[in-house]
């Protein structure tokens, strides 16, 4: 089997632009994630040390589920956008840190959608700064991911609601499992 192409990652990343708030359009189905997960977003804070607060949010059957992490420069010294994702995992004991890739593959120049990979082409997020993208700019992400080597047919659009929920809304399930388990590719 021929080996796939090096992925190409967005370079100079301006992690100040990308903090905020993604909601999630599309991605590659986790088998641990929630089959009926809607408003699937992404919160990025830039913590003092320049490391980034990550908290990670879906609702399922009207339940709030989060996961908190922290990411960082997979080399400090590249100006790639290959970054680091720790999240430090409940509800085992002691606490295990589990790690994965986040590979920004494009961003816009008004850092309004991203399109992140991660090396063994199994996960992949189509992230937006509204609910809602238009169909055009959709498929032209889809495009930039298939000539990077994925599988676009295992796509699945998230669902979500506008306005989207408020930050606490719906009961908490703390099991979170789903988001570490995708980003290790287990």
């Amino acid at each position: 089997m021929a080996k796939a192409k090096e992925m190409e990652v967005e370079r100079g990343l301006d992690l100040n632009r990308y903090m905020g708030r993604w909601y999630e359009i599309a991605s590659f189905p986790s088998f641990f994630q929630p089959r009926n997960g809607v408003d699937t977003r992404a919160t990025y804070t830039l913590n003092p040390d320049g490391t980034v607060h990550v908290l990670n949010e879906t609702w399922s059957n009207g339940k709030r589920d989060a996961i908190e992490g922290t990411a960082y420069k997979a080399d400090p010294k590249s100006d790639e956008a290959k970054l680091k994702v720790k999240f430090y995992v409940p509800p085992f004991l002691p606490i295990i840190p589990v790690t994965g890739d986040y590979w920004v593959l494009y961003i816009d120049t008004d850092y309004q959608y991203a399109l992140i990979g991660q090396p063994s082409r199994k996960y992949l997020w189509i992230l937006c700064r509204q609910t809602h993208m238009d169909e055009e700019v959709y498929n032209q992400l889809v495009e930039k991911a298939k000539e990077e080597g994925y599988d676009v047919s295992k796509l699945h659009k998230t669902p979500q609601n506008d306005p989207p929920p408020e930050g606490d809304a719906g009961p908490k399930d703390t099991k979170g499992l789903w988001w570490f388990k995708s980003l290790i590719g287990k």
